[in-house]
């Protein structure tokens, strides 16, 4: 390889990064540059079907996306990275041994840069939150979900019969869960519905033992969706035994048990954490303008006042130029921006490609402007609620387009008739109920499983 060709460094192997080199693979001859990629892991994780991962619908690895082998003319850097440069055009990449301590650390220069890092659950300073909240957006946590909650069932199941284990049985039978928008209405719901199909194969269990508990300071559950589509999928949790609380939130997390704002205390060993998302630390290190936590970027998705650096999905405060709200006049403060969603952050990536392929002599740059196709919920079982194009679905039909969707949105052959199958298997054969990760707790906490898939700093 020439070292003379202009280097583009990509970090963050997720859908904004992922369509950003595609895009350039297919739009630059190999002479024009040469292409790396940053990211922890060696494949794209689609994490819309976490869910189904968890409810043990769908295998884990069916939902990895190779890197490597999908951007065939890309170098996959394994790492993290740590730092930018923009004066030295350098980026610091840090790697790390299997247990997770860093062995090395590696100084990457660029010609140009795209940053999509990505994001992380957002946190709150809730006392005992960090030491016990589980969230679903990576594979570590949604395989130690799904084993963890098997493993009540077990212990709940090998309790004595008497009033003195009630309590430990009502601790490990109840799952709280944070965030009734898209990833915590899907989670509650898939898992519930899994749960309740398996429950009676244990000797002292019932399905109707099991609680679930889902909690949000919103007025409404789902509302990406609108209220409609909201009210249709409350009604479904409500006439499985969901208990939605809403206008609440955690006040603290203790041992067995959460108590609320409203003053309530509900025992339970399980506590999930899907309550938004927030730009992965990384961007605030940089020293740049940022909107609420996002890296502020033009329409184009250049980075202003920064040479050869370029920005998107959900760690960059990107325009929404097809928002009604939006207007050539207003601040950059006061403009709309595109929600962080894998929908906008996978045409963002496609963007960035063809405007950095444009920077090297190659097409002409854009700005970038999508209007939102609408939203899907899988609900588990024959529920669904979906939008396509304003279009309000509900039921098997709804469920046939959120399949429909990810299918689509899956940008490997292999993964889509891998999932498709699963899917088929999943709707012929008994639901399966056997532990096989055995991920330990403190390996699933928010704050370690996603370190270990996000650029964080030092």
């Amino acid at each position: 390889m020439s070292q003379s060709r202009p280097v583009v460094v990509v970090v963050g192997g997720g859908f904004a990064g992922f369509h950003a080199l595609r895009r350039l693979e297919k739009t630059l001859p190999p002479e024009a540059a040469e292409l790396v990629l940053v990211n922890p892991s060696d494949y794209l994780l689609y994490s819309p079907l976490l869910p189904d991962v968890s409810a043990g619908v769908v295998e884990p690895r069916h939902i990895a996306v190779s890197l490597r082998q999908q951007l065939r003319r890309t170098r996959v850097l394994l790492g993290s990275a740590t730092s930018v440069d923009p004066q030295a055009k350098t980026v610091t990449v840090t790697t790390t041994e299997d247990g997770g301590a860093v062995d090395g650390e590696h100084v990457q220069h660029y010609d140009r840069l795209v940053l999509v890092p990505g994001s992380i659950t957002r946190q709150f300073d809730i006392p005992g939150v960090a030491e016990r909240a589980h969230g679903v957006k990576t594979l570590v946590e949604a395989q130690f979900l799904r084993d963890h909650l098997l493993r009540q069932l077990d212990r709940a199941d090998a309790l004595p019969e008497g009033p003195e284990h009630d309590a430990e049985r009502r601790q490990r039978l109840t799952v709280v869960a944070v965030g009734a928008g898209y990833t915590g209405t899907e989670i509650v719901a898939q898992l519930q519905y899994w749960l309740g199909t398996i429950a009676t194969r244990w000797a002292r269990v019932r399905p109707a033992d099991i609680s679930w508990v889902l909690i949000d300071l919103a007025k409404s559950v789902l509302p990406e969706l609108g209220p409609d589509l909201g009210a249709v999928a409350m009604d479904a949790l409500h006439r499985r035994g969901i208990d939605v609380r809403l206008g609440v939130t955690v006040k603290e997390a203790r041992d067995g048990e959460t108590e609320l704002t409203d003053g309530s205390t509900i025992p339970s060993r399980t506590l999930i954490w899907g309550a938004g998302v927030a730009a992965s630390p990384l961007v605030g290190t940089l020293g740049l303008p940022l909107q609420k936590g996002r890296l502020v970027v033009d329409a184009d998705l250049a980075v202003p006042g920064v040479d050869g650096v370029w920005a998107g999905g959900d760690a960059a405060a990107v325009p929404d130029l097809a928002s009604p709200d939006w207007s050539p006049a207003g601040t950059t403060q006061d403009q709309p921006v595109t929600p962080p969603t894998a929908q906008h952050a996978q045409r963002q990536g496609t963007a960035l490609g063809r405007n950095v392929a444009a920077s090297l002599g190659v097409g002409r740059a854009r700005p970038y402007k999508h209007r939102d196709l609408g939203l899907v919920a899988d609900l588990g079982g024959r529920d669904a609620v979906a939008k396509p194009l304003g279009i309000k679905l509900r039921g098997p039909l709804a469920k046939i387009v959120a399949r429909g969707y990810h299918l689509y949105a899956l940008p490997s052959m292999n993964n889509r008739v891998r999932v498709g199958t699963d899917w088929l298997l999943a709707s012929l054969l008994p639901a399966q109920s056997v532990e096989v990760s055995r991920i330990s707790s403190d390996q699933a906490l928010v704050s370690t499983a996603q370190q270990s898939q996000a650029h964080l700093q030092r």
